[in-house]
């Protein structure tokens, strides 16, 4: 490290701001109508046991419809925006990084983003996404993740409640690439990322 003549450092980063209590609690604050839920699993010697729908806030919506996705390591879906219906995820298996955007102009968190882990890790396997909050969901797991979407209203495949723009739009002030991960094999490997 090259020092300055008062003996401080020359290069000087951006000091990291707190983001979790000292117990491990989440300082992070969800946007406006978006709840993350983390269900109970019980495990025993024979296996596990996850209660997904267990009545509380997060089900208080009505559910018409339900359909299983999955997200390969290293891909991701979305920017995505839905009008009228929310999304009710539950996360079977792997590790999902999802990113929601608020652009909702009566919301008391317009102009905020909310970046959380679903996983075994984190605990959390459950998010409800509100009508008009854009989302983005990218596996950073290493094995296929298996995704259950309980929305609130049926898919219309005549027209469609679904609204989407391109991650590299710039419509969205969220830098969808600066999540995904760095690996360095080389200067070959490098040169041909970026050319």
């Amino acid at each position: 490290m090259i020092n300055s003549p008062a003996g401080a450092p020359a290069i000087r980063g951006v000091q990291d701001r707190q983001t979790v209590s000292a117990d491990g609690t989440s300082l992070a604050t969800d946007l406006d109508g978006v709840i993350v839920n983390r269900p109970p699993v019980h495990v025993d010697h024979r296996g596990a046991l996850l209660e997904m729908f267990t009545g509380e806030r997060f089900w208080e919506a009505p559910f018409a419809y339900a359909y299983q996705t999955s997200i390969r390591p290293g891909m991701l879906k979305g920017w995505f925006l839905h009008e009228e219906k929310l999304d009710r995820y539950h996360l079977v298996c792997g590790e999902l990084l999802v990113l929601l955007y608020d652009d909702r102009p009566e919301s008391p968190t317009r102009g905020q983003h909310q970046k959380l882990v679903l996983g075994e890790a984190s605990g959390a396997r459950q998010v409800l996404i509100p009508p008009r909050v854009w989302h983005l969901s990218l596996n950073v797991g290493a094995e296929d993740a298996i995704l259950v979407n309980l929305p609130s209203t049926h898919y219309d495949h005549e027209n469609p409640d679904r609204f989407h723009v391109d991650i590299d739009s710039g419509t969205i002030p969220v830098d969808v690439r600066s999540f995904f991960p760095v690996t360095y094999a080389g200067p070959r490997q490098i040169a041909a990322t970026f050319h």
